[in-house]
């Protein structure tokens, strides 16, 4: 038995942008939240889901995003271009951006885009996703807020800075969407609002000590110490520092580039969150079918090779949350029991017609 809920994609997606329009956002601007939120959620990404929409609706009220404003060029060269947010919607801004890398790379064979000044934007896969639905390679990084401690540090100045790099294979996407930490922040606060335990080894106390409380980590983030700990985890023997490495190439390509605030420097008044987005196309390093049948090989062979003892399957990054993604396109999306609470107030709050929730399996 669950006590999960289940509504259709359309319906969470209609429900999600009439939040957005009743706090200001314009028609684009709420149209790519809902998208990028659902979309979260279809693929069972239930952190980035629509468990967000109220932080959006905070952060509106409270200043940080700026609803109706477009980005505006601030630099731009033949392969590049580096875009002012001006504290804007961020899944707007991240489209805008990626649409530039796409416009560019059309006619060079690659383009790319930094930003700043803009807010959190979702998944990354997202926006890589949008590149290879074109047959092009895609990559899209932020910055986030200060969740990360380095490593044999306790102070959290990096972000769970997420890289997604998306190449298309023949009829599939490989999508490799990862945050560099051992989890995003919103994965500590599903256990949190499911009041599980988490595993020693994903954060750190304010004292830089392992804790398996959530409730723990995310109290002292709010002073500005402990946190999440880099992929890999605690100190070097697991590789912990090169996962601090990769949040920190994540905050030269984002905040170095486009010269705006690295994660330590973010949400201070506004979100200034920065962004980075690259769009190659195959077709530069030779036929594009045949680079892209090189490139389904690679996977293939990968994916069919001897299995563990008691496994049947490998999968390719991307393949568990497109088959996700399918089986809620059918049978609808199961939210938790808080989220469903969240979304029914939100509805209550804009005077909007509460969702018809359906029981989960």
């Amino acid at each position: 038995m669950t006590n999960h809920m289940r509504i259709r994609a359309e319906q969470l997606n209609e429900l999600t942008a009439l939040v957005m329009r009743r706090n200001g956002c314009n028609e684009a601007e709420a149209t790519m939240v809902a998208e990028v939120l659902v979309e979260a959620d279809l693929r069972g990404i239930f952190s980035h889901g629509t468990a967000r929409l109220k932080r959006y609706v905070d952060h509106i009220a409270s200043g940080i995003i700026r609803p109706n404003v477009e980005p505006k060029v601030v630099f731009e060269s033949k392969m590049a271009a580096v875009y002012d947010g001006k504290g804007g919607v961020g899944q707007r801004i991240a489209s805008i951006a990626m649409e530039k890398c796409l416009a560019i790379a059309s006619s060079t064979g690659v383009g790319f885009c930094s930003v700043r000044n803009s807010n959190h934007y979702g998944i990354a896969g997202y926006y890589a996703e949008k590149a290879t639905r074109q047959g092009f390679i895609g990559i899209s990084t932020t910055n986030t807020a200060p969740l990360v401690v380095p490593t044999y540090s306790r102070e959290p100045v990096l972000g769970t800075n997420p890289i997604a790099v998306s190449f298309p294979l023949n009829g599939r996407t490989f999508l490799l969407d990862m945050a560099t930490s051992v989890v995003p922040r919103g994965k500590l606060e599903v256990y949190d609002r499911q009041s599980k335990e988490m595993p020693v080894g994903w954060a750190v106390d304010e004292n830089g000590n392992s804790t398996n409380d959530p409730a723990v980590t995310l109290k002292a983030l709010l002073n500005k110490l402990g946190g999440i700990l880099p992929l890999g985890g605690l100190g070097e023997m697991f590789g912990g520092h090169k996962g601090y490495g990769l949040s920190l190439v994540v905050e030269l390509l984002t905040a170095g580039l486009s010269q705006g605030e690295y994660s330590k420097e973010t949400y201070s008044e506004r979100g200034k969150i920065c962004h980075f987005f690259g769009a190659i196309d195959p077709a530069i390093f030779g036929d594009r079918e045949e680079v892209i049948k090189s490139l389904s090989r690679i996977v293939d062979d990968v994916v069919d090779s001897e299995k563990a003892n008691g496994q049947s399957k490998i999968y390719y990054h991307g393949e568990k949350e497109a088959l996700k993604r399918q089986n809620s396109l059918e049978k609808g999306i199961e939210l938790d029991p808080k989220t469903v609470e969240l979304l029914d107030k939100l509805a209550d709050e804009f005077d909007i017609d509460r969702l018809k929730w359906e029981e989960g399996r």
